[in-house]
């Protein structure tokens, strides 16, 4: 491919990018990530997630390498140097390179975070099929770390859900732990029940979904009631219907969950009216 990607303040094609084999982000998965989705050329949720990276950096006590604007003009630049229209722009920060393998994190002031960015092109992102058709889930436990709040670079076991969900022949995968539903694999969970709309309320053990927040604003607008509160497998089985959110499925219908069809068995009238006025207002606020 040609693609160009942003490494350390340069632009270069992505066959001439280099990072240490030092770096931490490598030897120790000592780093944090952003995926922010662009639709039309224009980046969406730009703020939101430029936020949530900076929470997540607080949390582990690392430098941030630029600043807001900063990441902004080079996401731009990024997306104007590889033609992106519909994608992803990838961003990841790292702990850095601090010459040798140890336990002990660097003086910042002494070894600077390592910043990369990629772009992914989706061409028609935003008509996925998915949304019309529905996706289908499996439950596996939840054995991932305690700070799931935190976005880092630590996605084996999301990975490993991933690929147990291949070999059942479903989409992907919801996490359980203590018989309730934390999140899918790479998204924020959802279900509809009674014209509630249920999900987990924000804690350490879900990402705090920057689609999530959005989505949820909008249903409050739209004047539907959100409840945020766990629930449990057999609570989605017996739903109306259920959903999940994420920077590049935006709201996307699950209409099966361990074999058990949720409500009628195709995408309800919450998630694909969700979806609609997602889009639209993500659209209008777009960068």
């Amino acid at each position: 491919m040609n693609r160009i990607v942003y490494v350390n303040g340069d632009y270069v094609p992505e066959a001439e990018a280099r990072v240490s084999v030092f770096d931490r982000g490598f030897l120790m998965a000592d780093g944090v990530y952003e995926v922010t989705s662009v639709l039309d050329g224009k980046l969406i949720d730009f703020a939101g997630h430029a936020a949530r990276l900076a929470r997540s950096l607080n949390e582990l006590q690392m430098t941030a390498p630029a600043s807001e604007a900063e990441l902004l003009a080079i996401h731009r630049e990024l997306a104007a140097q590889n033609g992106l229209v519909d994608g992803m722009i990838y961003l990841q920060i790292t702990r850095g390179n601090p010459g040798d393998r140890a336990f002990l994190w660097p003086d910042p002031a002494l070894v600077p975070s390592t910043l990369v960015l990629f772009t992914q092109s989706t061409p028609d992102l935003a008509n996925n099929p998915q949304a019309k058709s529905g996706i289908r889930v499996i439950s596996i436990e939840d054995i991932r770390w305690g700070r799931r709040d935190i976005k880092t670079v630590q996605l084996l076991y999301s990975s490993m859900g991933k690929m147990m969900a291949k070999a059942a022949g479903v989409d992907d995968a919801w996490l359980i732990e203590d018989g309730f539903v934390t999140e899918g694999t790479s998204n924020n969970a959802y279900i509809v029940k009674g014209g509630q709309i249920i999900t987990r309320q924000l804690g350490n053990d879900i990402l705090h979904g920057i689609t999530r927040a959005a989505v949820l604003r909008f249903a409050r607008e739209a004047q539907m009631e959100v409840v945020e509160r766990a629930f449990t497998v057999e609570e989605a089985k017996a739903a109306d219907e259920a959903f999940i959110t994420s920077a590049s499925a935006f709201v996307t219908p699950v209409v099966e969950i361990d074999g058990a069809a949720i409500g009628s068995g195709k995408p309800g009238h919450f998630a694909t009216r969700l979806r609609e006025i997602y889009l639209e207002e993500a659209r209008k606020a777009a960068l």
